[in-house]
């Protein structure tokens, strides 16, 4: 099956050398998987860290015992467990792509079977991709952070990279049984579930939120509105302080440079869009969607949580929460 976009901005796959002259097809796979993660967690599964010492496999069982794998391993392969398919990325004449993939180009992600693939995996896969596009960001550098301040706007690090338009695809999750087959896929009794995830269990479309059309940037030397919603002091001199001590400010902004549970983009204007995750009871919905008000001293914004857009996703009727109702 394939999927076809068109990239908004360009797409970081970057090498080991920190260059992206060419496209890392890892890179998007990555990414795809993260995304794939994000989604089975808000569908009530569970998905290990393929970067943690507890990610899978279960060592204590083969391969072909229950529990050797979580759901998410079951499509994209761990060791003693290979993925199922093959990816390719094509352009618009199908040939493989070679290059880094530049803004305003359309391309298409094709996954080969190499093993039978369930129709709920296809469904998932589906599902992820229109997340991706609609309301996320693909590959590297999506962390940056854009700039309002004259003259700071072009800068590498104030540029916005991963956005993509969705064009055509294998929309196959289109009905209310279907999210109920697919809930009951991912439950974890039938995959393994007994690592620990507390340190990612936030990455979940449980905990997801999205605002299209406004974002957070820096507007001078003293005034950050991105800062002000994390919770940092916004004077570029005192940036990477906290404006208060408390677990909301350390969460949301995190112990490295830059946020991860904050995501803003400015350009171009059709893909313009802020989103995130909430912790609870650390911070939820309602505490980001005040903090979103403040920073852009408006109402005037609609505010949507994961299950707004799963519903969306499956052509359900979801609602669109005003910036300032609950």
């Amino acid at each position: 099956m394939e999927w076809k976009f068109k990239a908004l901005t360009d797409i970081w796959t970057g090498d080991i050398e920190g260059k992206c002259e060419r496209l890392i097809p890892t890179g998007l796979m990555g990414s795809i998987r993260w995304w794939f993660e994000v989604l089975v967690r808000g569908l009530g599964g569970k998905a290990c860290d393929p970067t943690s010492p507890e990610r899978c496999p279960d060592h204590n069982k083969k391969p072909t015992e229950p529990g050797h794998r979580c759901v998410v391993c079951e499509l994209f392969g761990c060791t003693g467990w290979a993925r199922k398919f093959r990816l390719m990325i094509l352009d618009s004449q199908g040939n493989v792509i070679q290059g880094q993939i530049k803004a305003n180009t359309e391309f298409t992600l094709r996954f080969i079977p190499l093993r039978p693939i369930r129709d709920e995996e296809w469904c998932l896969l589906d599902l992820t991709l229109r997340l991706i596009a609609n309301y996320g960001a693909i590959g590297g550098k999506t962390v940056f952070k854009p700039s309002d301040e004259p003259g700071r706007q072009n800068a590498f690090h104030h540029m916005d990279f991963g956005l993509i338009d969705y064009i055509s695809g294998s929309s196959v999750c289109c009905s209310k049984e279907k999210l109920a087959v697919l809930k009951y896929y991912v439950d974890p009794k039938q995959w393994r579930h007994d690592f620990g995830d507390g340190s990612f269990s936030w990455a979940s479309l449980q905990n997801f939120w999205c605002v299209k059309g406004q974002h957070l940037a820096r507007q001078n030397a003293n005034e950050s509105t991105f800062n002000k919603v994390i919770g940092r002091k916004q004077p570029k001199n005192k940036a990477q302080e906290l404006e208060q001590d408390n677990d909301i400010n350390r969460w949301l902004a995190g112990r490295q440079q830059e946020s991860k549970k904050v995501f803003s983009f400015k350009h171009p204007e059709e893909g313009r869009r802020t989103f995130g995750f909430v912790k609870p009871p650390t911070v939820d919905f309602e505490k980001i969607r005040e903090r979103l008000k403040e920073a852009w001293q408006t109402n005037d914004f609609q505010f949507k949580t994961g299950e707004d857009i799963l519903q969306e996703l499956c052509s359900l009727k979801g609602s669109n929460h005003k910036g300032g109702s609950p």
